[in-house]
């Protein structure tokens, strides 16, 4: 399994051929807040850096029926800017963009290509009712890498989901968006005791470790 070894990250190993990105819910929708997180920078450089080292990538997508159908039935006691459900803020009944939509493509930026893994999900985590767990076993895949968000909500449910399932996760700090408190508690005090959090610098250097150098010609 790749990545196991006790070493800090300026030793680890990342296996790019057992190794996949998944990068979470990066939409139109929600570019507001991949802006406000500074990560239209860091996730294509990423996501490039995987796909020319021969890691596999995955694209994680809301996909909700426009009629609600489909749509979760848990109450909650906020909506996602934290505000209480009240007569002045009821509870939605159907997502904002239905199945189909613009706003439901990932950021254009990002580089998302026909040869990637497209996951659309109906529940936060991305293993739940998706082909993403069929597609990782199919490519001997054990580590997996998480950006995107919101990081206290989808990122949190696909990182419990895949420790649960026994997969390497490593979570890509420079990656995630979401409310700035919940993200930095997270990255900080919850993902380092179910995973290991890295920059986009400390993963792509772990797997080039993890690679045989180049024979020049004549060797």
């Amino acid at each position: 399994m790749t990545g196991t070894r006790p070493e800090g990250p300026d030793e680890e190993l990342l296996e790019p051929g057992r190794t996949a990105l998944v990068v979470f819910d990066l939409l139109e929708h929600y570019r507001p807040a991949a802006e406000a997180a500074g990560v239209i920078g860091p996730v294509p450089r990423l996501v490039d850096g995987c796909r020319s080292r021969g890691a596999m990538v995955a694209w994680a997508r809301a996909d909700h029926r426009a009629d609600g159908a489909d749509f979760a039935r848990t109450l909650t006691d906020v909506d996602n800017q934290h505000r209480p459900f009240g007569a002045d803020n009821p509870r939605p009944t159907r997502p904002p963009p239905g199945s189909g939509s613009p706003m439901y493509r990932t950021l254009a930026e990002l580089g998302q290509r026909a040869e990637d893994y497209d996951v659309p999900k109906h529940r936060w985590s991305a293993f739940h009712g998706t082909h993403l767990d069929t597609s990782l076993r199919a490519r001997r895949v054990d580590t997996v890498l998480v950006v995107g968000g919101s990081t206290h909500v989808g990122v949190a449910s696909t990182v419990y989901a895949a420790r649960d399932l026994d997969y390497q996760i490593v979570v890509v700090r420079d990656g995630l968006t979401g409310r700035q408190p919940q993200r930095d508690f997270f990255a900080e005090h919850v993902f380092p005791r179910v995973c290991r959090v890295r920059t986009v610098d400390q993963v792509l250097a772990a797997m080039d470790r993890s690679r045989p150098p180049r024979r020049e010609a004549g060797q």
